[in-house]
């Protein structure tokens, strides 16, 4: 089965080589291509906006003609561009695919559905649009010679970009974390997270945090986020300090190892999802649990 990369990494060009057939990429710049070159057996090069997610889709239906696949990453540029490419094509679109196979002219996938509760065997006549799943193809792509195409794409972008700011960030990579303390609308000041910094710190972990701290609050960047909506992540310890544990969250932790809870209420539906749980009020065991942590660091 022939496929199509866009947005081309290790993981998707991975993904595409076992389908068993061509894998072609599309990139943005000469840089790109030739950061690839060996990974795809054809690489086309255009370069209309990467960050214009119709004049990239412009791009994919111009180099798509005759391939089975087109793949992309669950990001939301990639998720939007699949679904531009899927509606014209008049392609099936599976999103946030965790395996993918081929039989004959049948593409079959699986993805979490029901708030990552359940997964869902889905199968779809070629040509289909399929965004990844971060994390789920881990392999090294198989080297071939590389054909270099140059393709010019003659599309006025709807969306037009007219500046880039760059957001505040940290060192934060909680899909690699194996230790995240996570925190929730238990806290009541923005300052009292710090228990939290300093816990993980101990712990040799990363702070994550539910939705409202970051979406409402603003207390931490997005990319501390933990759920459905922001990052799906698989640590062998998360810890969650008075998090509710609401769907939207759940979704995100589901693959952690061990989920262990601080929190007050004995009926929050975090519970019912943790493997060891702590009902407390969090201003009273966190700080017991530094000193403790800290202590038996030092011996």
């Amino acid at each position: 089965m022939k496929a199509l990369v866009v947005y081309p990494n290790k993981e998707l060009l991975y993904a595409a080589s076992t389908l068993g057939g061509e894998v072609a990429a599309l990139v943005f710049s000469e840089g790109e291509a030739e950061a690839i070159k060996g990974r795809a057996h054809k690489i086309f090069v255009t370069s209309v906006d990467a960050r214009a997610p119709d004049a990239v889709a412009e791009a994919v239906i111009k180099t798509a003609q005759g391939y089975d696949v087109i793949l992309l990453p669950s990001t939301k540029n990639g998720k939007t561009v699949g679904g531009i490419v899927a509606q014209r094509l008049g392609a099936e679109f599976i999103t946030d695919v965790l395996s993918l196979k081929a039989e004959g002219n049948v593409l079959k996938a699986e993805r979490y559905v029901f708030g990552n509760k359940a997964v869902a065997s889905v199968e779809v006549p070629a040509p289909a649009v399929v965004s990844v799943a971060s994390g789920r193809f881990q392999g090294e792509p198989p080297a071939v010679q590389s054909d270099v195409e140059r393709i010019e794409v003659s599309a006025t972008p709807v969306v037009k970009v007219l500046s880039i700011e760059e957001k505040a960030r940290g060192a934060v990579k909680l899909e690699e974390a194996e230790i995240i303390v996570s925190v929730g609308r238990g806290f009541k000041k923005k300052e009292d997270l710090q228990m939290a910094f300093e816990l993980a710190k101990i712990l040799g972990g990363q702070v994550g945090c539910s939705r409202p701290i970051a979406a409402d609050l603003k207390w931490l960047p997005e990319e501390h986020w933990v759920g459905l909506s922001g990052k799906k992540v698989k640590p062998k310890l998360y810890l969650a300090i008075g998090i509710s544990g609401q769907p939207q969250h759940i979704a995100g932790i589901l693959d952690s190892r061990i989920i262990a809870a601080i929190n007050s209420d004995p009926s929050a539906p975090i519970f019912q999802n943790a493997d060891y749980g702590v009902v407390e009020d969090l201003y009273k065991i966190v700080p017991i649990l530094i000193k403790k942590l800290a202590s038996v660091k030092k011996v």
